[in-house]
């Protein structure tokens, strides 16, 4: 006859196997049903929430947080960082000025404020942020990029950096929000909103192409005292929409681009894959018909044009236009990370 199971030997379980003096007590049936309990422990474990652990911190200066499709997150560090310095951006110098003068106040242990970097697209603002890690890292600056929707997290990577001797920005790009999205409030809260004193070692960059990150609509400008949705303040509601952005120190605003201004940005970037200086005037014409095709006089424009050029004129092919006039579509589909373009 089995006999009862002890309160030692229960203990064990814990450990995910049965010791075999347990084993010897209970009958294949009930053997069975605690290894099958066990291995259930084991799955759910896998899933419950974990404590966001620490990266190899010398394995990169700039890191993602990215969060498994088991809702654990984790620190992944950038192997291959966009080589970008602030001597390759051009034609925006005010902008370059304010958040390097930004940047060294904070690795240098000085007050520092928050950035928000908004405005047209396509014209540097991820790329100035990232040669701002290129230029300070060797300082002591650090890198963790958060996409919009893990926002919610931030307070858990706070926890985790807080003690670290370096410092750190936490950069997230193309920021914009609908109304009641939780990433909202959360990122206004870290910003400006806690009780708990923000990290002296950290700051928040983000870029967006919108100034006060939620949409806005015409009928909320056309009365403070009435609204079509019913709101019987809807002043009020305003003042909620603009008060995220209010929470960022340091505005830097970016503009489109004049065609000279273009021209000089494309040049630039010639220069840098290795065109030969006497033959960018050849380049003109193509580079202001690429512009005119695509709508926009961006520097990722620009660098999309750069790289399609130097390509072909390496090779050979003179960068001529094609027969019917167009060079547009010969142009590569490019994300971010590989253009270095904001």
């Amino acid at each position: 006859m089995n006999q009862p199971l002890s309160t030692p030997a229960t203990s064990g379980l814990e450990s995910h196997h049965l010791d075999n003096s347990l084993k010897s007590t209970m009958s294949p049936q009930l053997e069975m049903l605690l290894e099958r309990a066990l291995e259930l422990m084991g799955r759910i474990e896998a899933v419950l929430p974990k404590p966001l652990g620490e990266p190899d911190w010398s394995a990169s200066v700039a890191f993602r947080y990215r969060v498994r499709s088991s809702g654990h997150g984790v620190l992944e560090p950038v192997r291959q960082l966009a080589p970008l310095r602030f001597s390759d951006l051009k034609e925006i110098d005010g902008q370059k000025d304010k958040l390097a003068r930004n940047t060294l106040q904070f690795v240098q242990g000085l007050g520092a404020n928050n950035v928000l970097l908004s405005g047209s697209r396509g014209t540097g603002k991820s790329s100035l942020i990232k040669a701002c890690l290129n230029e300070y890292s060797h300082m002591g600056l650090r890198l963790i990029e958060v996409d919009k929707s893990d926002l919610v997290d931030l307070p858990d990577l706070m926890d985790l950096v807080s003690a670290r001797p370096e410092k750190f920005i936490v950069f997230c790009d193309d920021l914009s929000f609908e109304e009641g999205e939780a990433s909202y409030k959360a990122l206004k809260s870290i910003l400006d909103g806690t009780v708990s004193a923000s990290s002296a070692n950290v700051l928040i960059y983000a870029t967006s192409n919108r100034r006060h990150l939620l949409p806005e609509y015409m009928q909320e400008n056309l009365s403070h005292s009435s609204s079509q949705t019913g709101e019987i303040h809807p002043g009020e509601g305003v003042e909620e929409k603009i008060s995220l952005s209010e929470r960022f120190g340091l505005w830097i605003s970016f503009y489109p681009f004049s065609q000279d201004e273009y021209w000089t940005i494309v040049q630039q970037w010639l220069v840098y894959m290795k065109l030969p200086v006497e033959a960018l005037e050849a380049a003109k014409p193509e580079a202001l018909l690429w512009a005119l095709e695509r709508g926009s006089r961006s520097g990722r424009v620009a660098y999309q044009f750069a790289k399609d050029y130097s390509a072909r004129a390496h090779h050979g092919s003179g960068a001529k236009k094609s027969s019917h006039g167009s060079i547009a579509d010969q142009g590569s589909d490019l994300d971010d990370d590989n253009a270095s373009i904001d």
